[in-house]
């Protein structure tokens, strides 16, 4: 007759201790609500598990390892962001940089793998010194609020665009795209996907992302669209074959200026990426504070930081904060509980990668245009009556999707708020760091 009131205080106290770990209450949040803000955040980047050792498996690397590495990487570096920053970002190696690790290190340049990932290391490392020293910070201090919302504006427009592309609705034709065959039943099944979780969204269902991922794959699998998980759980692969990999490349091409580029590559695309998407997630979720600078920024770029550097090591590509962390927060994920929990999704994937690995995009997909549409709001915020303002606004949020890289958005916007305001006479509004970084990216484009 007592367990249960045992059962009930020792509940309870998990609670009690969660809020006081991650500050639930003072940020206005449950236990419950981060916990769904968790998963769904991991079910909508869990592709990564997928795509990472495919994409890595073509520079020659073993798949299995890679799929461990990948998973053991993004625990280290969220949970770093959980307990460290308290924030509910998720970290994983970041995709773009695994393409430019294979196809343009490995297969265009002809290095090993094992070069590239002494070059992740060491990039890491860099990143390292550069949090201690606050220079990343001061990077992000430095973004006008005009721009911070464009980012996330911008944010939301690629995400929804890497949707549409994933599923075919849009493709490569045309002029330059085309819309695709919409009598396709996967497009189909996409299309049902948004329709039902568009609804969910808008009676405020709790869990609706979630749920609509859920439904969406359990009827792929049901009419036969979508492949069912051959089996429910796998003994985790050896991670022996990618593990240390670097200690192999000879010292003379450590110390090549191949090297030296190949590091500049990954630190430029990483530092950027991560910026525009520590900015963008945390204006959309209002954690920004009155001067519009990001509190914590040290501990939250020192995740990536670090979970960068024991990636090398583990043998994956570069870890970077991901976008898709938007999902979570707009299921009201707020603290690091949300980032623990899809931290510890990461952790059992490595035993149930067959079910995981089965959700399909179709399913994710939909998730990916409805955060878009949220993140769009931030345009509201965005001053369109001067155009000094607006035109870098505009620039950072079209240039996001039609480069198809967040990294390059934000360098159009910077570069192009620097030089309107200068030219204008309102050059003294301009944070010096901009007139540096401006500068910096004009030389890349003209040495690169």
């Amino acid at each position: 007759m007592e367990l249960a009131p045992k059962k009930v205080e020792t509940k309870v106290q998990t609670k009690n201790v969660l809020d006081r770990i991650f500050r639930l209450s003072e940020n206005g949040t449950t236990v419950k609500r981060e916990i769904v803000a968790g998963i769904t955040t991991f079910m909508t980047m869990a592709y990564i598990l997928v795509v990472n050792p495919l994409i890595l498996g073509d520079a020659g690397m073993d798949k299995g390892a890679v799929f461990m590495a990948t998973a053991l990487a993004a625990v280290i570096a969220t949970f770093i962001m959980a307990f460290l920053a308290n924030y509910p970002f998720v970290l994983a190696p970041g995709m773009g940089l695994n393409a430019f690790f294979t196809y343009g290190v490995v297969l265009g340049m002809g290095y090993s793998w094992q070069f590239a990932l002494t070059a992740v290391f060491i990039e890491g490392i860099i990143f390292i010194l550069m949090t201690f020293l606050n220079i990343r910070e001061k990077i992000i201090n430095a973004i006008p609020q005009t721009l911070k919302n464009a980012v996330s504006a911008g944010i939301g427009l690629f995400i929804a665009f890497i949707g549409l592309v994933n599923v075919n609705i849009i493709k490569q034709g045309g002029a330059i795209i085309t819309l695709g065959n919409l009598k396709s039943p996967l497009v189909i099944l996409t299309l049902f996907g948004l329709i039902l979780t568009s609804v969910l969204l808008a009676k405020r269902v709790k869990g609706a992302f979630l749920i609509g991922m859920l439904i969406t794959s359990l009827l792929g699998m049901v009419v036969g669209i979508v492949n069912a998980p051959s089996k429910l759980i796998d003994l985790p692969p050896s991670i022996s074959p990618v593990f240390m990999a670097f200690k192999h490349v000879p010292k003379s091409q450590i110390f090549s200026m191949d090297m030296v580029v190949v590091v500049f590559t990954f630190l430029f695309v990483d530092l950027f990426d991560t910026i525009g998407c520590l900015v963008g997630l945390a204006s959309k979720a209002n954690m920004l504070d009155e001067e519009g600078n990001l509190p914590r920024a040290k501990q939250a770029l020192l995740a990536d930081a670090i979970g960068t550097t024991s990636g090398a090591i583990l043998g994956t590509s570069t870890v970077t904060t991901f976008i898709e962390s938007a999902s979570g927060i707009a299921e009201g994920g707020k603290t690091g509980l949300t980032a623990f929990t899809a931290g510890i999704l990461f952790l059992i994937s490595t035993l149930f990668a067959p079910i995981f690995t089965s959700i399909p995009a179709e399913a994710t997909s939909p998730v990916l245009i409805l955060v878009g549409v949220m993140m769009a709001s931030s345009l509201l915020k965005i001053d369109f009556d001067d155009f000094t303002e607006a035109i870098p606004a505009f620039l950072t949020v079209v240039m996001m999707p039609l480069a198809y890289s967040i990294a390059e958005g934000l360098v159009f916007g910077i570069v192009s708020y620097t030089a309107i305001k200068f030219l204008t006479g309102k050059g003294k509004n301009v944070q010096p760091t901009l007139y540096v970084l401006s500068i910096l990216f004009i030389l890349k484009y003209i040495i690169t």
